[in-house]
């Protein structure tokens, strides 16, 4: 059955989390469909549930479940001027149901509560379609920059401020 957001439940910092190779398999379901689209390719492809888990204990992890399965993450990272947020994805049952807005609005209070004025991510600059649902998030283009090695640009930087 897929999530209803209003049946979604979101925790920040889960104590209790401990199935690493479950969300990390989410994570690779979800940006699946990119590997043939980017290069490089996600540095997602590398990791390994242990390498996840210890992301975890860096970052903040902010998960959505539907009941008891985990149907959404992020990992939220505290910056200097900002919350950077990686790895952001939503289980494909689960899409078009305001699971990534939440997700979002989490870390925005993240954001708020660390008094960083702004949340930002980086998009694959082949990813258009990414580019445009952040930028219904609320979500602008700061900037661009290159993978080592790349005399092109690979990435976009966007940007939210955070509103108190």
């Amino acid at each position: 059955m897929a999530a209803d957001s209003k049946k979604v439940r979101i925790v920040v910092s889960p104590q209790e989390f401990s199935d690493w190779p479950s969300l990390l398999a989410l994570l690779r379901s979800a940006y699946a469909y990119m590997d043939a689209r980017i290069d490089p390719p996600s540095s997602l492809l590398r990791m390994d549930a242990e390498q996840l888990e210890a992301k975890a204990r860096e970052e903040t992890l902010i998960l959505a479940f539907d009941d008891r399965r985990v149907v959404g993450c992020l990992f939220a990272a505290l910056r200097a001027d900002c919350v950077y947020v990686g790895k952001l994805a939503v289980d494909e049952t689960s899409r078009r149901r305001g699971v990534a807005r939440e997700l979002m609005d989490a870390a925005e209070a993240f954001a708020r509560a660390k008094a960083r004025p702004f949340v930002e991510l980086e998009t694959r600059i082949e990813l258009v379609e990414n580019h445009a649902t952040f930028a219904a998030l609320g979500f602008t283009k700061v900037g661009e920059s290159a993978h080592l090695g790349f005399d092109r640009p690979t990435t976009i930087r966007m940007r939210k401020p955070v509103v108190a």
